[in-house]
């Protein structure tokens, strides 16, 4: 049988390696003293945890251009390439890299950065219908138009 080949058993136990590698990170930002006072970390690892484990389309670990792309879409945020490739350099800071790592998203998530990522995850998701005025437009003289 071919290992290249994603299947039932073979795609299980690669899932389930890439859950302990995170495990293993979440571990170490728990003991890391720069989190201590971080409300509910545990849970919100775990969170981040699940959501990066969706995303990492091509399962070595990283999310690449087209895992945040579907992730944005799934929030209802369709972004060009353009936005997608400034998305990734703020959150790798600036470095040339194709991917992000968990422990990337992590300090995105955790840390005090404020990149592109970390507030369409936590605000636009939530606010996406803007209030519209109800009723009909008010009548307006030639002088009233711009």
């Amino acid at each position: 049988m071919d290992s290249s080949v994603q299947g039932g058993k073979a795609y299980g136990l690669l899932k389930s390696h890439q859950e302990e590698n995170l495990n293993a990170i979440n571990e170490a930002f728990l003991s890391d003293e720069q989190y201590a006072e971080v409300e509910d970390l545990a849970f919100k690892l775990d969170m981040f945890k699940q959501k990066y484990m969706e995303f990492d389309l091509n399962d070595k670990g990283d999310i690449d251009m087209m895992g945040l792309k579907r992730m944005l879409e799934k929030l209802g945020l369709a972004k060009t390439h353009l936005e997608l490739k400034k998305m990734m350099s703020e959150v790798v800071g600036g470095e040339s890299k194709e991917t992000i790592s968990y422990t990337d998203f992590l300090d995105i998530m955790l840390g005090k950065r404020h990149a592109i990522l970390k507030l369409i995850l936590m605000f636009e998701g939530g606010n996406k219908e803007e209030k519209r005025p109800e009723g009909p437009a008010s009548p307006k003289t030639f002088s009233q138009l711009p």
